[in-house]
């Protein structure tokens, strides 16, 4: 047969070459009846049988999920068994379980049945979301019912344990418990049909190690088991079938591939410092308090952004005041001291809650979003930062509000701190009195403002993400207008400049939590204006210590000001990619 291009979405770097393993799980949810049709007798021995086998199912689901969470840990680590450990909790949670204990009562349905709907609505309700993260969520939920309907109905397999060689799996797609089951000497990548770079199955993959394409659409019907393929998960390509030369090339780049992750892989232990003996603080993006341990094994300075509003996201009901803290005071035991900087919840634009309903808006990103919504809800906020101040005796913890637009804003946040801070004082609650609180900048009002903000704040961190697509006014979820959404604007430069002189202007310090830190291209640039604390995914830690080792701070002083003289982002881009080739040049010599 013919080669065949395939192009998905990559979720995990690497080059792999191997066989191809079709893999087609047994179970579905939502096809399934039960063996005795969808109801049961009107009686009530036939409803406490039906009731018995399904907490039986419960009870053997929670057993294997507690050693599958085991397993987890010791194969990906204590932060991302996290996930299952999300899935195992969901299921006593009581807003889905009962549920369908209610079904049986109530409807005089099977437990199979009653298993079906209640996944199945739960997990329509996430994929009717506009948020692509939300949507992702729905794999989890029907994940949850797969399992619980295996256990309803044993002898069922899933197909991976077939598996003895080197594969690349290619199925419609993969559970979080399929892939944390994965045998990373054996599954080297997969490739799925569904799928996208936010779900937990392409968090799992990248923690295994294992090259991963998700997305791909029904190009993935071309491959025939036992296909040769080659899989490049950095440019989400699949080849079918290369050709011999074709793949003789393919496997020089994966020898240089691994010898260049064998490289990085020295920094996690190193500091960050220049090649002028200037120390960077170089710190982690996190959406869990179990993502804290990758930061520290990545040799991560702190946290740079916890984003707390996955906590929220992850759960079917509103986190309260103790799962909060104790998620808080995770992170902060897992850092051993080092800062954990927390920011209030981040909901609204492309992060949806069921839970809290918020009303449908046309343009959510400049809407109803993050510390608008903590204003109006003060309860959520005071109960988040009540979680968040217990969690300050225990560590070094930092409270940072996001979607400032302007200093009313600010003050109203910094009053019910205060207000929750004289509260605990009151009750003999523990907490840092001493605690840093400062802003995101992600509006340009801020950045304009900024002077005026550094009298009353104690840091700036900004996210690039939102900062320059509303400084060029181009939804960066928007194909027709990405070309535009570029942090390599002037404008945006010239704001990111801003907030750094006035900040060391006022005696306080600047992060930057937006994906602009974790480019190896950006990072003399940003190393010339002073950026106090660079954050970014754990991954890119070591791309970024590697890139300072081999930079001057004079020298990017001055990089940096003929930079904020040039007018277009590609202007910008060419000039730091001649710098980038002229260090390298001279390396090389």
């Amino acid at each position: 047969m013919n080669r065949l291009d395939i192009q998905g979405i990559g979720v995990s770097e690497g080059i792999r070459i191997a066989r191809a393993y079709i893999y087609n799980p047994s179970k579905e949810v939502g096809s399934h009846s039960g063996p005795e049709g969808n109801s049961i007798p009107d009686t009530s021995d036939a409803v406490h049988a039906e009731l018995h086998k399904l907490r039986e199912a419960k009870a053997q689901y929670a057993e294997q999920m507690d050693k599958l969470i085991e397993k987890a840990k010791e194969v990906v680590g204590e932060e991302q068994a996290g996930i299952l450990t999300g899935h195992r909790k969901l299921l006593d949670d009581p807003a889905f379980y009962p549920k369908m204990e209610a079904r049986v009562r109530e409807k005089l349905e099977t437990a199979p049945r009653a298993v079906t709907e209640i996944v199945s609505q739960v997990a329509s309700l996430f994929e009717g979301m506009s948020s692509d993260y939300m949507k992702e969520r729905a794999v989890d939920i029907r994940d949850i019912g797969s399992r619980l309907l295996a256990c309803l109905s044993p002898g069922q397999t899933r197909g991976l344990t077939e598996i003895s060689e080197e594969v690349i799996l290619v199925a419609d797609d993969l559970t979080p418990s399929d892939t944390v089951q994965l045998d990373p000497a054996l599954v080297i990548g997969f490739i799925t049909r569904t799928g996208g770079s936010t779900s937990h199955t392409a968090i799992l993959a990248r923690s295994l190690g294992i090259a991963a394409i998700v997305g791909a659409g029904d190009g993935i019907d071309g491959i025939n088991h036992g296909d040769t393929l080659i899989l490049d998960g950095a440019a989400g390509l699949c080849i079918a079938r290369p050709q011999e030369a074709e793949e003789k090339q393919y496997r020089l780049h994966l020898q240089q591939d691994l010898k260049r992750r064998q490289a990085l892989e020295e920094y996690a232990a190193r500091p960050a410092v220049t090649a002028d003996g200037t120390r960077v603080e170089i710190a982690a993006n996190i959406g869990s308090a179990a993502e804290a341990d990758a930061a520290v094994r990545q040799g991560a300075d702190g946290v740079g952004l916890f984003r707390t509003e996955f906590l929220f996201m992850d759960a079917p009901a509103m986190p309260g005041e103790e799962e909060q803290f104790r998620a808080y005071h995770e992170a902060a035991r897992m850092m051993e001291g080092r800062p954990v900087i927390i920011r209030t919840m981040d909901i609204g634009g492309d992060k949806e809650l069921p839970y809290l309903q918020l009303p449908k808006e046309t343009n959510p990103f400049l809407g109803y979003r993050a510390i608008r919504v903590g204003l109006v809800c003060q309860e959520l906020l005071r109960t988040q930062l009540r979680a968040m101040l217990r969690a300050s005796a225990f560590g070094t913890v930092k409270v940072m509000f996001p979607m400032i637009s302007g200093m009313q804003e600010w003050r109203q946040a910094r009053a019910i701190l205060t207000e929750v801070q004289a509260e605990m004082r009151q009750e003999n609650v523990q907490f840092d009195e001493n605690m840093e609180v400062g802003i995101m900048v992600e509006i340009p009002s801020t950045a304009v403002l900024a002077g005026l903000f550094a009298e009353e704040v104690d840091f700036f961190s900004i996210g690039t993400n939102d900062l320059v697509q509303y400084t060029v006014a181009a939804d960066r979820m928007n194909e027709h207008v990405a070309h535009l959404y570029d942090y390599f604007h002037p404008a945006v430069l010239q704001l990111i400049r801003a907030v750094i002189e006035a900040s060391h202007k006022a005696g306080k310090w600047t992060g930057m939590c937006g994906s602009m830190a974790g480019d190896p291209l950006a990072a003399p640039f940003l190393l010339g204006l002073g950026l106090d604390e660079w954050s970014m995914e754990a991954g890119r830690l070591s791309s970024i210590k590697e890139r300072l080792q081999g930079l001057d701070r004079q020298e990017c002083r001055e990089l940096a000001e003929r930079i904020l003289r040039l007018d277009t982002p590609q202007a910008v881009r060419q000039a730091l990619e001649d710098f980038h080739n002229a260090k390298t040049a001279v390396v090389s010599q």
